[in-house]
């Protein structure tokens, strides 16, 4: 048994495993991953077990911002200091919670008051806040002039105002605007430079994020060759598109969010990927578009797996090899199951989130031709 580092550990709803020496974590998610996709030569690879957050979404409460207590969703607890995020992350939840001590923070029963989230990102180059309102409060106007005001003082480089409406509980919203800085951060994987929304999606563990960058490269290094076509699916900002574009003699990134493909789009020409394109489009329509044989696929799609439409038409076009990335093992498993023609070749197990149960897998298929 291990010693948790964090003080609110078992009352705050974030962090479960503080209380189990890291080894033990990690070979319980190599037995979870093995368990799900019936294959056991696991390759692990982890980081920093402390300090390596970059993302946050605090609440806001009457006493400054906080994290949502253990099984009791409409209880806040303050937080002064989190222990799996980094330094320069802890430095702006403090300034957060201090200069917006005693705001109207909205009310998860009565959905009223205008402050909801601070939404923290501190990339090792960059760093953001959004301040998530309540789109229908009567106090908005007041709660801009607040951020404007905290946007002279504070240290991060970005500050963005979002709107969401009382009902809907999102953290993240169409309708933004940037008070200081870009609507848009950076950040750096293996000498290459991606943005992307401050409002989207990028993994929250830089170092091990770019350790999975490096293996999946490795992955698709010996499949390139000057003929060769690969699909990045469900491709967010363009980073393994982008990163493995060298390799084929083709690269297609799909995506289906319209901010991620415009950053995909910079980041190919910030790039020099000359022979990759960035495509809006929901990967279950796959079919409208063709691809040239040989064909390769990188896929790192939500929590909720592959959608059933896009695994046919991947089943249809049938590619040599799939490099599925899946943040849950349990969908992995039901997905890889529904490729037939498809073997398990290599697997590992990326820990981007340690302290807690979640897992981030790297599965290689390669079509069976036996």
């Amino acid at each position: 048994m291990a010693n948790p580092l964090c003080t609110y550990f078992g009352e705050c709803g974030g962090c479960s495993w503080q209380h189990l020496d890291y080894p033990i974590q990690t070979e319980n998610k190599k037995k979870t991953l093995a368990n799900a996709i019936n294959f056991n030569d696991i390759k692990i690879f982890a980081g920093k077990e402390y300090f390596y957050r970059n993302r946050m979404d605090m609440v806001f409460h009457e006493k400054g911002i906080g994290l949502r207590e253990k099984r009791k969703w409409d209880r806040i607890i303050n937080i002064e200091k989190c222990a799996i995020s980094n330094e320069k992350l802890n430095n702006l939840i403090k300034e957060v919670g201090d200069f917006f001590n005693n705001v109207d923070a909205f009310d998860l029963k009565k959905h009223i008051g205008a402050f909801r989230y601070a939404v923290i990102r501190t990339p090792p180059e960059d760093s953001s806040i959004s301040f998530v309102l309540n789109g229908d409060s009567t106090k908005l106007k007041e709660a801009v002039e607040k951020i404007t005001e905290f946007s002279a003082v504070t240290t991060a480089d970005n500050i963005i105002i979002v709107y969401t409406p009382q009902e809907a509980d999102f953290s993240t919203s169409d309708e933004f605007f940037a008070v200081k800085g870009s609507e848009m951060l950076k950040e750096r994987y293996l000498g290459n430079e991606f943005l992307y929304p401050a409002q989207g999606f990028f993994q929250n563990n830089h170092e091990v994020a770019e350790k999975m960058q490096e293996y999946c490269h490795g992955l698709l290094k010996p499949y390139g060759a000057k003929e060769a076509h690969l699909i990045d699916l469900y491709g967010g900002v363009g980073a393994f598109g982008v990163i493995n574009a060298s390799l084929f003699k083709e690269v297609t990134i799909i995506e289906s969010d319209k901010l991620a493909v415009k950053a995909a789009n910079i980041n190919i020409k910030n790039n020099k990927a000359d022979n990759a394109r960035a495509i809006e489009l929901d990967a279950k329509n796959l079919k409208k578009i063709g691809f040239p044989k040989p064909l390769f696929v990188i896929a790192d799609p939500p929590r909720s797996g592959m959608h059933p439409k896009a695994i046919e038409q991947l089943k249809n076009l049938r590619p040599e090899a799939i490099i599925y990335i899946s943040c849950n093992a349990e969908q992995l498993g039901k997905d890889i199951l529904k490729f037939k023609d498809y073997k398990i070749k290599s697997a590992a197990l990326f820990d981007l989130f340690p302290q807690t149960t979640h897992i981030e897998a790297v599965a290689e298929l390669t079509l069976n031709r036996g």
